[in-house]
């Protein structure tokens, strides 16, 4: 049976080891509530997530909205964690993008787990800025998916 374009590509993102950056998107469910709807303990525990990591702390921004939710950013060297809250709902969608090796954006998604007593949850993982490593160049196609839960 011949291969297709498609499984080519796929066999050679899945053997090229190198790339830019890692970016988790991560869903929370069945948190808490109080913990959500409180900007100040949601900019502390994304901080923490941050140094947690391993990443360095550029700058930060979080708002409450009327009548509930946060929004935030955490702006880090290696890249950002932002996250939207619906506490009326139990749920966070967070972000962690990283590049580099020098910080670990799992270990910011562990670490937010426990913080927001959140009973289940998922995330996928796409490694972003897949290198050629041929000449280095970053490979024009979009990210591969490296893990999913």
């Amino acid at each position: 049976m011949a291969i297709t374009t498609l499984e080519a590509r796929e066999q050679t993102l899945k053997t090229h080891t190198r790339y830019l950056g890692r970016h988790i998107l991560a869903e929370f469910f069945e948190c808490d509530p109080n913990v959500l709807n409180n900007p100040k303990l949601v900019e502390k525990y994304m901080v923490e997530a941050a140094l947690e990591c391993g990443a360095t702390i550029v700058n930060k921004c979080f708002h409450l909205f009327a009548p509930h939710g946060v929004s935030g950013v955490v702006i880090i060297s290696e890249s950002h964690l932002a996250i939207h809250t619906w506490p009326e709902l139990g749920y966070a969608a967070v972000d962690l993008f990283t590049c580099g090796e020098s910080c670990n954006p799992k270990i910011a998604y562990d670490f937010l787990k426990k913080c927001f007593n959140s009973k289940d949850t998922s995330y996928t993982q796409l490694n972003r800025g897949i290198l050629d490593d041929k000449n280095l160049n970053v490979e024009h196609t979009p990210f591969y998916i490296s893990a999913q839960l």
